[in-house]
């Protein structure tokens, strides 16, 4: 009779595991249809910029909003060498490019994660007929992120 208990157990932990969980996780996706442009050039129509290859700024009427986002970590435009510096302006460049193709996704619904630095947080991906595009996996794959968050161990952009 006892077996039974633990045998319950199993099967309502596997049910959460397979059933209940992807569920959640897929909650607070929310679709952006927002042309970006780069951080400094006028571009109508714009409704943010792209700052750099993992940070963009949205604007809403007088306010604006800074965006980090997160599973990867791209170079920074005021780098340690030349060869940082090159990268993180091909990543920027890349990022804009990857936003631009349509609209994606991010996560964090209306209320975001926020960084010590008041940024909001956000996975994004783009989800089409051939599956799901992180943009994470597209920079890092494109030799212009590493995986991880900002100052991740390996990002050693002047090697």
């Amino acid at each position: 009779m006892l077996w039974r208990v633990p045998a319950l157990l199993g099967i309502v932990m596997a049910a959460w595991w397979f059933g209940v969980r992807p569920v959640l996780q897929e909650r607070g996706w929310v679709t952006v249809d927002t042309r970006f442009a780069l951080c400094g050039e006028r571009e109508a129509g714009a409704g943010g910029c792209v700052i750099d290859g993992d940070t963009v700024i949205l604007f809403e009427g007088e306010e604006s909003r800074r965006i980090r986002l997160t599973g990867f970590d791209a170079p920074e435009r005021d780098g340690a060498c030349e060869r940082e510096r090159v990268l993180a302006e091909r990543a920027r460049s890349a990022l804009h490019e990857w936003l631009g193709a349509g609209a994606f996704e991010w996560n964090g619904g209306d209320d975001p994660p926020r960084d010590r630095f008041g940024r909001e947080l956000r996975r994004v991906r783009r989800v089409s007929e051939e599956g799901t595009e992180y943009l994470g996996d597209a920079m890092v794959a494109r030799g212009l992120a590493v995986r991880g968050g900002r100052d991740a161990a390996d990002a050693d952009w002047c090697e």
